[in-house]
């Protein structure tokens, strides 16, 4: 997809010489490492380890599907607000693995454990840090239903742990965004800082998804670190309110994944003054540079959407609610007749209306006005007297198509982003275990 990505990034931070990706910064109190269990048969890399030296706080939002994968109910069971680290495998999702598939998890968190403590011991302050399974976060990605390779995995931790890298410079992060990709075409990365005070605070992420996109979180993995003092409780509730806008406003698909999650760390090293209300002030920026990074990643994983040639913004106007738009524009967004046309190319603004009809929606058909780009295509139940299909071929050509829907029946509002239907993408979910 030839989508540019610098569109997504704050032009204020610095973009890499590597292409379109952010140059990220070094978290304060975070290492990072990636190796490979060989878990593709390939030698990339598919094990990535995120450790915190002296913890982190800790706050996460995980998929709403009611089959869930065995990291995810690692997580949901262990209810810990502050942890050591975070570890990620793809290739396997180790989800739908009964039994087998916990203990395999329960086995791997053991060998994490006990290596991260062999770790500490080696430190230069000679404290040694007991790790305990309680402070170990997971992710997992891949196909669902195949038995959980613990045993590979296990073998590699030692050596995952040894490559520990105190400096993440730019390249350590594209190496870890690069070792929890699935069917992606390329890594995500972004960057954000803000001030809490007069404190400059650091925030780096990184993210994975391309197929199986759909709001509640979608077949994605959205990891957010920073080096700012905020209680969990106050990521948590911050977190909630930023995906609603972000993550939770894309779709590729329509589908809910089962091991889906965003979390973010907080390792307080920026030092800046303490939090005592959600309400502080001190906390705008923070919320308004996290809602740029998460909308940031959001984006990525829309434009590099499984064989997405398009990438397409819909935004509901004039609704009664914001509930109400959001419902006409995942309607429209999620429509296979709507995404096919849009990757022919063919201004076939029939299948919008109809898509707005079947929203479920008390919507008012003769008040409802559509756009595609700057053309008003239809209006007062017909097409509008305006319309030249000439022109909107050629306006069907661009990579990014901005469609706008109008309801007039109020002020609610909601932008949906998602991308087109192709080939590409039967071809990608039909071979997908082959």
């Amino acid at each position: 997809m030839t989508v540019n990505l610098k569109n997504f990034f704050n032009p204020k931070v610095k973009v890499s010489k590597m292409g379109e990706f952010q140059e990220l910064q070094s978290i304060d109190g975070l290492q990072i490492s990636a190796v490979s269990a060989d878990l593709y048969g390939d030698g990339r890399d598919d094990i990535t380890l995120f450790y915190f030296h002296d913890g982190a706080n800790f706050a996460s939002v995980y998929t709403t599907s009611k089959v869930t994968s065995a990291s995810i109910n690692w997580n949901l069971k262990i209810k810990r607000h502050f942890v050591k680290a975070l570890f990620v495998n793809t290739k396997n999702a180790n989800t739908f693995t009964g039994i087998k598939g916990a203990q395999g998890l329960k086995e791997v968190a053991n060998t994490l454990a006990k290596s991260l403590t062999l770790k500490s011991s080696q430190s230069p302050k000679g404290v040694t840090d007991v790790i305990k399974v309680t402070d170990l976060v997971f992710a997992s990605t891949g196909v669902i239903g195949e038995e959980f390779p613990h045993t590979k995995i296990k073998n590699r931790i030692p050596e995952l742990v040894k490559k520990l890298r105190l400096e993440q410079n730019k390249f350590v992060w594209f190496k870890a965004a690069n070792a929890i990709m699935t069917t992606d075409t390329r890594p995500k990365l972004a960057y954000e800082e803000c001030k809490i005070g007069t404190k400059l605070i650091k925030i780096s992420g990184i993210a994975k998804g391309s197929g199986m996109i759909a709001p509640n979180m979608a077949t994605m993995l959205g990891f957010i670190f920073t080096d700012a003092n905020i209680p969990s409780v106050f990521l948590k509730s911050i977190l909630k309110k930023v995906i609603g806008t972000t993550f939770n406003s894309i779709t590729v698909d329509g589908d809910t994944s089962t091991n889906d999650m965003v979390a973010i760390f907080a390792t307080g090293k920026a030092k800046n003054s303490k939090i005592y209300n959600i309400l502080d002030p001190k906390l705008q920026d923070f919320e308004k540079a996290l809602h740029r990074l998460s909308l940031n990643l959001a984006k990525q994983i829309v434009s590099d959407g499984e064989g997405a040639k398009k990438f397409i913004t819909i935004n509901v106007v004039g609704a009664r609610s914001t509930n109400m738009a959001k419902n006409v524009g995942f309607s429209v967004a999620n429509s296979p007749l709507f995404k096919t046309a849009i990757a022919g190319e063919d201004p076939n603004w029939g299948r919008i209306v109809m898509a707005v009809g079947k929203s479920g929606e008390n919507i008012v058909a003769n008040k409802v006005q559509v756009k595609i780009g700057n053309h008003i295509v239809a209006e007062n139940s017909a097409v509008s007297k305006t319309y030249k299909e000439k022109d909107l071929k050629e306006y069907m050509q661009w990579d990014s198509i901005d469609i706008e829907i109008n309801l007039n029946l109020g002020a609610g509002s909601f932008t949906v982003y998602t991308c087109d239907f192709t080939k590409d993408y039967v071809d990608i979910n039909a071979d997908y275990r082959n």
